[in-house]
């Protein structure tokens, strides 16, 4: 059966990569755009890993990975944090709330699916 992956991300160019991307390999994806609702999407398709963008409208994915954390269900949930940001203080914000990974914009597709595969372990 198919591992499944929620990409939280509102750029509809990157979105649609890594969705091509994970769904070529055999990945099932769903995606979500909203920062305000992503709490509640991640708990409603109960994924078995989020791939979760910095900056979202109307709430931050810091704010949104924090909120996973602290939800018994979600708090091992392995999530790969994106931003075009990589100063090394986002990283080590990404670390504290309990990011499983962290990467920059640009990546390549070689970089997030084998990011993905190491964090659900496949």
């Amino acid at each position: 059966m198919a591992k499944t992956v929620l990409l939280i991300e509102d750029e509809p160019n990157i979105r649609e990569a890594i969705r091509f991307i994970l769904s070529r390999e055999g990945w099932n994806v769903e995606t979500h755009s909203d920062g305000q609702t992503a709490f509640e999407r991640t708990k409603e398709v109960r994924p078995d890993v989020v791939i979760l963008d910095v900056m979202l409208p109307n709430r931050s994915g810091y704010e949104i990975l924090q909120d996973l954390r602290g939800f018994t269900e979600t708090e091992t949930l392995p999530i790969l944090m994106l931003t075009a940001r990589g100063q090394t203080k986002d990283r080590e914000l990404a670390e504290r709330f309990g990011a499983s990974r962290f990467m920059t914009k640009p990546f390549s597709n070689t970089e997030v699916l084998e990011s993905v595969r190491e964090l659900v372990g496949s």
